[in-house]
């Protein structure tokens, strides 16, 4: 049985305004697919343009020491703490593909504690996991853990921000009820066919 992609209204990429369909189109031929958030957020536009704003701001950027792999780490551990299969499969693929490394996704979702990952890493996700729980508890102490791993005072915003903004993602995930694609299941477990 194939479940509705969302239960709001999902348009058709013919239909939507031209810099939507154009950003879609692009990650279309960059992937072979469409992910189902592009299409599943944009029945409201002004919300889709602010929402792939903001997560351009978090994760398409060079600055700072934490590496692609390390933001969707964060992405995929901090989902799986908020129940999101849609961010937890579908980063999940990211991180694998990123990191080169298949299990490393699933073993995040599941206990980044017992995951194959750097104290580098443990150190981080442990303050994105406050972040994600409980961050009316988060102190300086907090910070200051951080600091003998190399981590300056703009990747601690990151980390807290990538956190904060895949909290809202994953309700608005689980609320809709969005739904993977089949596609991302495999990414970076099995070596791409060529073509």
């Amino acid at each position: 049985m194939n479940a509705p992609l969302s239960r709001w209204p999902v348009p058709d990429l013919n239909t939507l305004p031209e810099d939507m369909r154009t950003r879609i189109l692009e990650v279309q031929a960059k992937t072979g697919f469409v992910p189902n958030v592009f299409l599943a957020l944009a029945h409201r536009p002004a919300e889709w343009r602010a929402f792939m704003a903001y997560h351009d701001a978090l994760l398409v950027k060079d600055s700072g020491s934490l590496t692609k792999g390390e933001r969707e780490m964060i992405i995929t551990t901090t989902s799986a703490a908020n129940h999101c299969l849609y961010c937890v499969v579908a980063h999940g693929a990211i991180l694998r593909i990123y990191e080169r490394k298949p299990l490393v996704a699933d073993q995040v979702a599941v206990n980044h504690r017992k995951a194959d990952i750097t104290p580098r890493q443990r150190a981080m996700l442990d303050f994105a996991m406050k972040v994600c729980q409980q961050s009316h508890e988060v102190e300086d102490a907090d910070f200051e853990a951080l600091r003998p791993h190399g981590f300056s005072d703009d990747d601690i915003w990151d980390i807290a921000a990538i956190t904060a903004f895949f909290g809202l993602s994953n309700r608005i995930a689980n609320v809709s009820g969005m739904r993977p694609n089949d596609e991302f299941y495999l990414m970076g477990r099995v070596p791409r066919s060529k073509g």
